[in-house]
């Protein structure tokens, strides 16, 4: 088995901060595997509808968040987010059921879910840790999206609603007693998210 500070870290965020770039670098550092809850995600949506379970579909038929009201936007990741709960603890689960270590990121995971997670891994002996990532400059944020995705021109009203969903992250995560970690300086990063965990 290979030797981490965990046997499962999860790595939470919003949209934009650079997650998946840093969960890369930890995955190839500790030889862990990378689950981009995303794909997750995706997954549960695509095997539900609307009726069968509302929380997974509340952008459903809304090609473009853009229209909507930014809190509105905002108000429905969130409950998205919630209803992706039991989902996490699904993943973590069969995770800890191999004895390869895993990085799970996602924008969809909770505080919440992390501590219920962390919990039952302690109960079975494991080590689950997590660790949510926060950037609260919007102008980093579309530069960001930018460099990720430039054919999709400056998407600063996308930015606003991921750092005020970061900071949303941010402040569930201090209630449940987890580890925030800035994004910046790019360069520590990885550093500091080990920092956090031990």
């Amino acid at each position: 088995m290979i030797t981490t500070q965990w046997d499962v870290l999860l790595l939470g965020g919003a949209s934009g901060v650079g997650k998946s770039r840093v969960a890369a670098q930890l995955a190839q550092e500790s030889g862990a595997f990378v689950v981009e809850f995303d794909d997750v995600v995706s997954a549960v949506q695509t095997i539900t509808s609307a009726e069968q379970h509302p929380g997974l579909h509340h952008f459903d038929g809304v090609p473009d968040a853009s229209p909507l009201d930014t809190a509105r936007v905002l108000e429905l990741q969130i409950a998205t987010a919630n209803a992706l709960e039991l989902a996490v603890l699904g993943v973590v689960r069969n995770r800890l059921t191999v004895d390869v270590p895993a990085v799970v990121e996602g924008d969809y995971l909770t505080p919440a879910a992390a501590a219920r997670a962390m919990r039952e891994g302690a109960a079975a002996g494991r080590r689950v840790r997590a660790v949510f990532l926060h950037e609260q400059d919007t102008a980093q944020v579309t530069a960001n999206y930018a460099e990720r995705e430039p054919g999709s021109g400056i998407q600063s009203d996308r930015a606003d609603i991921s750092v005020r969903y970061s900071q949303w992250l941010a402040e569930q995560a201090v209630e449940h007693a987890l580890p925030v970690v800035d994004c910046r300086p790019w360069g520590t990063l990885p550093q500091r998210i080990g920092q956090a965990v031990r």
